[in-house]
């Protein structure tokens, strides 16, 4: 279960347990406070009609004045008992020479008042209420009112329903709310998610932003340690891959060397000073590649960019090139279709597309012919070049990214400081995109460098 999904659970089931009980409570205390309400108002009426019923003398009938009260629909039952609770009026005539019982629960322990009242009795759903009637200062009887408490279930029933509607709604809002935090409560989880995966992929990746304190605090700790990790692999790995690299350019500068201290004819000599040159001049240009691209590694993200026309940067980036490929022999075409524009830095991306161009040279034979395409793609921008040399052998394509890593040039069996493509490579994914090399059906490789449009 995703932990979104398990909040969210949660949170419903914690809150539909409080709604179900707060609802439970005040559905039942609705009809209570109903009864306490039709209460009040029967006592206050039956205080008034014993104040009306009240004789100036024990020996008068009092219960007659009753009598002249206009007649009830049938609802609203007035009655007098004498001090024994004997009724002797009724106005329905039914409990005539009856005795009633009173100091009765009048709410119950839900009720909003917890009381005992003697002037109240709920007997057979019928709610009674006394007052007395006194004669100067002597208690002669009772004047009471009688309602049953069905005459109140409709509009109990109505408040009911009104509250059920209410508290629906309420509930409805509470799991809209309660999904609501969910997503907020995980979607910066998602997104460190994210960043590990770019970060495992070897990806631009930048650390997400949260206003939970613990949610950036976990997201700088994994910069941290991003850090932390790759500047140890930096070293690790550069300082292997010079030494490598260096060896034999260092071995041949000392064998030169070590022969020029013996006497010997000038032309020999003249070609060993030639090879020392030669290295030394290979082992700067391995330094200088290697700072490069560790200068870009290091970079988290490009500092400042323009909009960029691609037309003008394959433009530039062939101009550059163009030279070396007379030198040799080969035709540079180019190629553009539905020029568009991309967003980076000038610099690196014309340098991305000189190596891919001068890479592609180096493997083409004498009256060859490199194509450089621009095209878009959807929402990128794609650069493709094409040569028509021999390929590059199968075993050799998932490799042709890493640093160091070079094949030998045809017909010089020569090799490069391996850095070119790992510097397009790293170029691409400075600015969101991606290269590939693959070999054509035709003949030759197709390189391609992928770039998000403006």
């Amino acid at each position: 279960m995703r932990i979104r999904t398990a909040i969210f659970v949660v949170y419903v089931v914690a809150s539909a347990l409080g709604l179900s009980v707060m609802t439970a409570l005040v559905l039942r205390d609705v009809r209570l406070r109903y009864v306490e309400s039709m209460r009040r108002t029967m006592g206050d009426t039956a205080a008034y009609m014993a104040a009306f019923a009240a004789p100036e003398s024990t020996a008068v009938d009092w219960t007659r004045k009753l009598t002249t009260l206009p007649q009830q629909d049938g609802v609203l039952r007035v009655f007098a008992c004498d001090r024994a609770g004997k009724v002797l009026f009724d106005s329905d005539g039914r409990d005539v020479g009856q005795v009633y019982q009173w100091n009765m629960f009048g709410g119950g322990p839900m009720a909003s008042e917890n009381y005992t009242q003697p002037n109240v009795a709920l007997v057979n759903g019928e709610l009674r209420v006394v007052a007395r009637v006194m004669a100067g200062a002597e208690h002669v009887g009772w004047v009471g009112l009688g309602r049953p408490l069905a005459a109140v279930e409709d509009g109990v029933r109505a408040a009911r329903w009104r509250l059920v509607i209410a508290i629906g709604s309420i509930a409805g809002v509470m799991v809209l709310l309660g999904w609501w935090l969910a997503v907020r409560l995980t979607r910066s989880l998602e997104k460190l998610t994210d960043y590990a995966r770019q970060v495992r992929d070897g990806r631009v990746a930048v650390p997400p932003t949260s206003r939970a304190r613990e949610i950036a605090e976990l997201g700088k700790a994994f910069e941290e340690m991003r850090d932390a990790l790759e500047g140890r692999q930096h070293v690790e790995r550069y300082t292997q891959a010079l030494a490598h690299e260096v060896k034999a350019p260092l071995a041949a500068i000392r064998g030169a060397a070590e022969l020029m201290d013996e006497s010997m004819p000038a032309e020999k000599r003249a070609k060993f000073l030639a090879n020392i040159r030669q290295e030394a001049a290979r082992i700067q240009r391995i330094i200088e590649r290697l700072l490069e691209l560790s200068s870009l590694e290091a970079r988290k993200q490009l500092q400042q960019t323009t909009q960029l026309a691609a037309a003008q940067l394959a433009v530039e980036a062939a101009d550059i090139v163009r030279p070396a490929a007379t030198a040799k022999g080969v035709t540079l075409e180019l190629e553009i279709n539905n020029p568009g524009s991309v967003r980076g830095d000038a610099v690196l991306l014309r340098e991305a597309l000189v190596n891919l161009l001068q890479n592609a040279v180096e493997f083409s034979p004498s009256g060859g012919a490199v194509k450089l395409s621009v095209r878009i793609e959807g929402a990128q921008m794609v650069f493709a070049v094409e040569d028509g040399g021999p390929g590059v052998p199968d075993y050799a394509l998932p490799r042709v990214f890493e640093r160091f890593y070079s094949l030998p040039r045809p017909g010089t069996d020569k090799k490069s400081t391996g850095l070119g493509l790992a510097l397009v490579h790293e170029i691409a994914h400075l600015h969101g995109g991606a290269a590939t090399l693959v070999n054509r059906r035709e003949g030759g490789a197709r390189a391609v460098l992928v770039l998000p449009m403006a």
